[in-house]
Parts: C-alpha cells; sequence; structure tokens
C-alpha cells in the first residue's frame, strides 16, 4: 500500500503540530478563514467540521490528542 504523496497535500499548524490536508479541505478552510496569516488555525471546532473523513483519518493521532486535551 502507497501513502498519500506529501506533494498532494498542504500543511496547517493546530495546538499540538502539523496537519496534513487534501487541496479541497485546505482550500475549504481557507474560505471559511479558520486560518491567520501564518497558517495556524485557532478554532479546532469548526476546523473538525470541515475536514474530510480521509484527511480525519490520515491526522487521527493528532485529533484524537487534541479532543482528549483538557489543557
Amino acid at each position: 500500500m502507497e501513502l498519500p504523496r506529501s506533494h498532494e497535500r498542504k500543511t496547517v499548524s493546530v495546538m499540538r503540530g502539523r496537519m496534513m490536508l487534501c487541496s479541497a479541505c485546505f482550500d475549504s478552510i481557507h474560505e471559511e478563514n479558520l486560518v491567520d496569516e501564518k497558517n495556524y488555525v485557532a478554532d479546532h471546532e469548526a476546523f473538525f467540521d470541515l475536514i474530510c473523513p480521509g484527511c480525519e483519518d490520515l491526522n487521527r493521532p493528532l485529533i484524537d490528542d487534541m479532543l482528549g486535551s483538557s489543557e
């Protein structure tokens, strides 16, 4: 099984690290103005509502860490 190539994915920063997104999700979060000038997403709840299941699966460990955190 071949993993997705990194040139097909784009990254954004979140409170626990960087997430790789498909082009459609990357464009969606920019259209909704969820990223700042440094490509950081502060509103992770709105962010999780927008990303596709494929991006959720790809970033599952980081998402679980963020949602399970009470810090």
